[in-house]
């Protein structure tokens, strides 16, 4: 299936507290552009994956510029559930390369809400010498961040990377939630978190700020 093939979705179990959408009105209700937030997954297979569709639906319910795009799981991907934080324009998508692999709990929560912010204000989110500097790149960059619930740090870093990949088109950004796929740890030889990954193979552990993300990709695409 693909993404003309939504998943039907019944709003009446999807809900969050009235207390938790007070608190992120201040973060959402003004956004200037729409968000769409794609879901793949499938919500019986897992409670993560359940959780997370109800978490999107409340925010596309609460929240006029977001609304929710909900497809089956898809072949591509190794790992569920997968959000896609993406923008409009004319009605149709615009993918900035923005994911978060997981359900984001805890503090990753706060991440989500980065990811719907970079889209909407369209990556001036960032600092105004980040997006200069930015101009210079012409190779393709892919940052994966892992972090888990209980990384507080992780949420700078989403911030950074999510903002990165809005602001230019070679630039694709996941967060990675590790305490529901473990393996990724093995994989990247994580010994702490935030732990951020550029293009496989240059390895940046613990909060960074913008500059220090963009010495590290400038490393790697060298």
């Amino acid at each position: 299936m693909n993404d003309n093939e939504e998943t039907a979705v019944s709003h009446e179990q999807l809900t969050l507290t009235a207390d938790q959408l007070d608190q992120l009105a201040g973060f959402l209700q003004e956004l200037p552009n729409p968000v769409r937030i794609h879901y793949w997954g499938s919500p019986q297979a897992s409670p993560e994956e359940m959780e997370a569709l109800r978490l999107c639906q409340a925010l596309a319910d609460h929240f006029a510029p977001i609304s929710l795009h909900a497809f089956p799981r898809r072949a591509n991907y190794a790992y569920y559930p997968v959000l896609g934080i993406m923008g409009e324009k004319d009605g149709e998508k615009v993918d900035y390369g923005v994911r978060i692999i997981g359900l984001p709990a805890g503090y990753q929560i706060t991440s989500l809400i980065a990811a719907i912010q970079a889209v909407s204000f369209q990556g001036v989110t960032l600092e105004p010498l980040t997006r200069i500097k930015l101009q210079k790149l012409n190779t393709d960059v892919t940052l994966e961040l892992v972090t888990d619930l209980e990384d507080e740090g992780g949420t700078l870093v989403a911030k950074t990377i999510f903002g990165l990949a809005v602001a230019h088109e070679r630039i694709q950004s996941y967060l990675l939630m590790s305490n529901m796929f473990p393996d990724t740890i093995v994989r990247y030889s994580v010994y702490r978190v935030p732990h951020l990954v550029i293009n496989g193979r240059t390895h940046l552990t613990g909060v960074a700020d913008e500059e220090t993300i963009l010495q590290h990709i400038g490393r790697a695409v060298k």
